[in-house]
């Protein structure tokens, strides 16, 4: 394949609809391209050791840097030993990929794999010490005789930490923030912040469909922070008496995909809160469509949203009751979370609702659940969502066993982090402790924290593909050290 073909892939899979269709991110394509990134930066490059580069790249290898221009392996590894692998004792620059900046595409001849697109964001960091600066890269990961070489590399975009860096100044400015958010193409944006156990402030910023103002009380889709609101609606039951963390599930549901598998008379709720069932994040991943195991539960951990819709038809079955009612009963009416429905109804008003959009700016068809789903697509308000994270974080309605197990870790997950009961945990080196969950779905990215030792949280919701990318400032602005700690450990692998 030549350079010319090869840049032209690159640019229309960056360009175009046409490499919509990336690989799952629990795909066995997506997993063996991270490992091939690992090999070559978290070894090869951090470590200075050659031999993973003479390893994976090809022999054909060009290479386009936007600073120091084009290189074959033979010039590649000549400045890599010569340049910053000369001295490897002393070494400081570290290469830490942004995970969830990741795509990869495959790429198919005649319905044979035979390569794959690797698009992402990198953070460089010249010390322990230093603040990171960052770049963009695409590369081309092509099967040679079985194994996979890094055939063409473009890194481009590099920008010092000095011109990335948040000018905290804009969130005192509302229009600042708009035009931040338009650079940004951020359709809109809500924030809520928690201080002294008090939601203290909403915001909501950028239009909804056809140019009209977000007003204070949007509705959001908050995709996976469906999650927790189920588990507090379990972890409520189990309070009161009527629900038990460790009886096996199947005492009142049964999925008859897994009817047959003796595992499934061994899951519990904890499991599930935990995400130890075995189960996989859904069951259409798999090519048979059926729910499976893939370990026996409580062994290991593994995020699966069928856990949570499980558990829905587990609680439903017992207590004759739909999720929805089960929340409005234990969670929503106590609170007066009156923007907050599992399922479309003519409660919801349709003129507040933040249509989800991809990052080119397209919207996507508005999901209308007639039934509840345990794990996704809650529809809610910064307000609303702001009110059910007060009440968790001051343990409303559980009791203190049930919080204690809430807050401990269960399962250890990545980077340091563990799940507890519905949230995961963030430990921090002051000692302080944060439960968190995100939501990623098409058009949606949402992420929340709760400090229950300092009293305080963030809520931030936005309505598209990449919302993630405006984060870190936001993590910076209103959590400070802890926010900067947290997206480290996100972004460091």
């Amino acid at each position: 394949m030549t350079t010319k073909i090869i840049l032209s892939l690159i640019i229309t899979c960056l360009l175009s609809p046409i490499c919509k269709a990336q690989a799952d991110k629990n795909s066995e394509l997506y997993k063996t391209i991270l490992s091939k990134d690992s090999l070559l930066f978290n070894v090869g490059f951090n470590t200075c050791d050659i031999k993973q580069y003479e390893n994976l790249l090809s022999e054909n290898l060009k290479f386009y840097h936007d600073k120091d221009g084009i290189s074959d392996k033979t010039k590649f590894l000549y400045d890599l030993k010569n340049g910053l692998c000369k001295s490897p004792e002393t070494r400081q620059v570290k290469r830490f990929l942004v995970k969830e900046s990741t795509e990869v595409f495959p790429l198919y001849r005649n319905g044979i794999l035979y390569g794959a697109i690797q698009n992402g964001e990198h953070l460089f960091y010249e010390s322990k010490e230093s603040e990171p600066g960052s770049a963009k890269f695409s590369n081309i990961w092509m099967l040679e005789n079985g194994d996979w070489k890094l055939t063409t590399s473009l890194s481009y975009g590099h920008r010092a930490y000095e011109v990335q860096k948040t000018d905290n100044s804009i969130f005192d400015n509302d229009k600042d923030i708009e035009k931040w958010l338009k650079s940004n193409n951020i359709p809109t944006l809500g924030i809520g912040v928690i201080n002294e156990g008090k939601l203290q402030q909403i915001k909501v910023y950028g239009d909804l469909i056809d140019g009209e103002t977000g007003p204070y009380n949007t509705i959001f889709n908050v995709a996976s922070l469906t999650k927790p609101v189920t588990a507090i609606v379990a972890l409520k039951l189990v309070s009161l008496g009527k629900w038990n963390l460790d009886e096996p599930i199947y005492n009142y549901w049964t999925d008859p995909d897994v009817a047959d598998d003796p595992r499934n008379k061994k899951l519990t709720t904890r499991h599930i809160l935990s995400h130890q069932t075995g189960f996989p994040n859904w069951r259409y991943s798999n090519k048979s469509k059926k729910l499976n195991f893939h370990f026996e539960p409580g062994t290991q951990y593994q995020y699966s949203g069928e856990g949570l819709e499980y558990l829905r038809k587990a609680l439903e079955s017992k207590f004759g009751k739909p999720l929805n009612q089960l929340a409005k009963e234990l969670i929503f009416d106590p609170l007066t979370m009156t923007d907050t429905q599992y399922i479309w109804n003519d409660k919801i008003d349709e003129s507040r609702l933040a249509a989800g959009y991809d990052n080119k700016g397209n919207t996507y068809e508005t999901v209308k659940n007639k039934t509840a789903n345990g794990a996704d697509d809650l529809l809610t308000t910064v307000e609303d969502y702001g009110k059910f994270l007060v009440s968790v974080m001051n343990g409303v309605g559980l009791s203190e066993k049930v919080f204690e197990d809430m807050v401990t870790h269960q399962v250890a997950t990545k980077n340091g982090k563990h799940f507890g009961l519905g949230f995961e945990i963030y430990d921090f080196k002051n000692g302080d402790y944060a439960l968190s969950h995100g939501g990623a779905d098409k058009g949606v990215q949402t992420i929340v924290f709760i400090f229950p030792k300092t009293k305080k949280g963030l809520i931030i919701f936005t309505n598209v593909n990449d919302g993630y990318k405006v984060y870190e400032k936001i993590l910076a602005h209103y959590l400070g050290e802890q926010g900067k700690e947290i997206f480290e450990i996100e972004t460091v692998e």
